[in-house]
């Protein structure tokens, strides 16, 4: 067996014989890598690496730093578990939950403190994490036979991580350690807590928000946007799947396993149309002066479902809504912007046909009839099929759209006249205590099985195309969303487990020698943790049915 392996670097294009066993580290350093921030981490053979993977084969890697998702991913995760030993260390025998994303960083909560966080707590705690990180301490990773790491999970308490192990059933496990503390987390960590060198820590709420650095500008920590609005449904989620009983995977497994989750996901559903009908209620509250419901919110977050299942409650009420998709008035592919990577850029305001849009908003609300524009997803083309539609006296517009709530959409009609709803899949259950799960990959798997069913899209195109359409949210959509008059989050607790038969195999089709290999690989395993629940009891006017397919609504 020869003694060394040919290592191809992407990032400088050079080709290094090395002696079998180098550490991706190692192959950084010889092969003279610079990225204008420090290595994180490695793709080796579209493949997800940290620094210390050692190499026995022929490999192509291309290093990446914090600016790569999967970078900023590692960064979190280390950054997580320097704030759990900093607690652990001033607080022994308190809980560390981190909940969700806000504000620009993670809201978290610590439970079994003697009391709601305080001011002086935060900035003991953040003075120990910067201590812990100058020390520069290795993130050890140890792997073992699961067994063991169940034992040892469950002689601390870790009930939340065991019963995930358990469920996975591999013969082995890694988990990490920093000094005395024990973590287990569902991607890599960075060699060291020096690394970490930009952060910050306040106290949010009844708890704290751990701030990350800037993707554009790491030196810097990312600016604290208040999101009062966005913040308060993430709270009444939690409090809702407390009361359910199902806040982490583990507990949602054993939902399945017990028989509980026909009931689950009718429970979910309820929950869904009531807030529904109460946001209908408000709308009907002001019928004299509002013309138009906007329903706004970022890619595969349920809109379309969201207006038409809006559009009954308001029939309920006695109010005749007609329905509009922006959707519809996409401008050809042929004349659709393009981003700075030369991309398509569909989340553009200006890939609206706003002349067309504002000519037959206008018409309508005059009175007039129109005839509504189609887009085909697979042609690229706007077509008609006879559809017109004409205000009377007792209708309402409901549009929705990502630029719904953009101001230069509907910039002829007052305020007082709209009604505007911002909606997101925004996930409320985690992994366990200290891990959550991102809104983004919740809606990016909704729109690989959206994609893939309905559009002719496999997952290697919808990957592909996922970080232009993350940038687009970022500049067109996010920005509006507080601005909204009320927030839906179309998240169903169970949803997860539904999706994972539907998105495995086509995840399964991306081929390792495709740069969108890594992704899909990160999400399989993602689907690793989860018991899959049958979709049989899943109402026809489910926000998932949009997704699945087998909805009761025209799409």
């Amino acid at each position: 067996m020869a003694k060394t392996i040919t290592i191809k670097c992407l990032n400088n294009n050079s080709e290094l014989e090395l002696s079998r066993g180098v550490s991706v580290a190692k192959v950084a350093e010889i092969a003279g890598v610079t990225l204008p921030n420090p290595i994180l981490g490695a793709l080796v053979n579209n493949r997800i690496r940290d620094l210390g993977y050692e190499l026995f084969h022929p490999k192509t890697i291309k290093f990446f730093d914090i600016t790569h998702p999967d970078g900023m991913r590692m960064y979190i995760r280390s950054l997580s578990f320097v704030l759990y030993a900093a607690l652990k260390e001033l607080f022994p025998g308190v809980t560390l939950r981190v909940e969700h994303s806000v504000s620009k960083g993670y809201y978290c909560e610590v439970d079994n403190l003697r009391g709601d966080i305080t001011i002086d707590d935060t900035i003991a705690i953040a003075e120990r994490m910067r201590e812990i990180v100058n020390k520069d301490l290795p993130f050890e990773k140890i792997t073992t036979e699961t067994s063991e790491v169940i034992r040892l999970f469950e002689a601390k308490g870790f009930t939340d991580k065991s019963e995930l192990l358990r469920h996975r059933g591999q013969y082995y496990t890694s988990y990490y350690m920093l000094g005395e503390h024990v973590g287990l987390y569902y991607g890599y960590l960075l060699p060291s807590t020096g690394y970490l060198k930009v952060f910050d820590l306040n106290k949010y709420y009844n708890g704290l928000l751990l701030r990350i650095p800037r993707v554009d500008n790491p030196q810097e920590v990312e600016n604290l946007i208040v999101q009062t609005k966005l913040f308060e449904i993430f709270r009444e989620h939690n409090n809702w799947n407390k009361i359910l009983e199902v806040t982490n995977v583990s507990e949602l497994n054993r939902a399945a396993a017990n028989g509980k989750a026909e009931n689950l996901i009718k429970v979910t559903e309820a929950l869904h149309e009531k807030k529904i009908a109460e946001v209908a209620d408000r709308i009907s509250a002001r019928k004299d002066k509002i013309r138009i419901v906007l329903i706004s919110g970022p890619s595969s977050s349920g809109k379309t479902t969201t207006s038409k299942r809006m559009a009954i409650q308001l029939l309920v009420n006695g109010i005749k809504p007609l329905n509009i998709s922006l959707d519809n008035y996409f401008v050809d592919r042929a004349h659709t912007p393009r981003d700075e990577h030369g991309e398509y850029d569909f989340e553009a305001l200006e890939a609206i046909d706003l002349e067309l849009f504002n000519d037959h908003l206008v018409r309508l609300l005059n009175g007039e009839e129109v005839e509504i524009p189609k887009f085909s997803f697979e042609t690229g083309q706007r077509f008609y099929d006879g559809e017109k539609l004409k205000m009377g006296k007792s209708n309402i517009l409901i549009i929705e759209g990502i630029h719904a709530l953009n101001p230069k959409l509907t910039p002829a009609i007052p305020d007082e006249a709209k009604y505007k709803v911002y909606v997101s899949a925004l996930t409320s259950i985690n992994f366990d205590n200290q891990t959550r799960i991102s809104t983004t990959d919740n809606r990016l798997i909704r729109r690989i099985v959206r994609d893939y069913t309905f559009r002719n899209y496999s997952a290697t195109e919808t990957i592909k195309r996922w970080p232009s359409v993350r940038r687009g949210e970022e500049k067109h959509i996010f920005p509006y969303q507080e601005e909204a008059d009320v927030m839906f989050n179309t998240a169903l607790l169970y949803e997860l487990a539904v999706l994972k038969p539907y998105a495995e195999p086509i995840l399964l089709e991306v081929q390792p020698n495709q740069p969108e290999y890594s992704e899909a690989e990160r999400l399989l395993k993602f689907f690793n943790y989860f018991k899959p629940i049958l979709p049989k009891e899943i109402p026809p006017t489910s926000i998932l049915r949009e997704f699945l397919g087998g909805s009761s609504f025209t799409y």
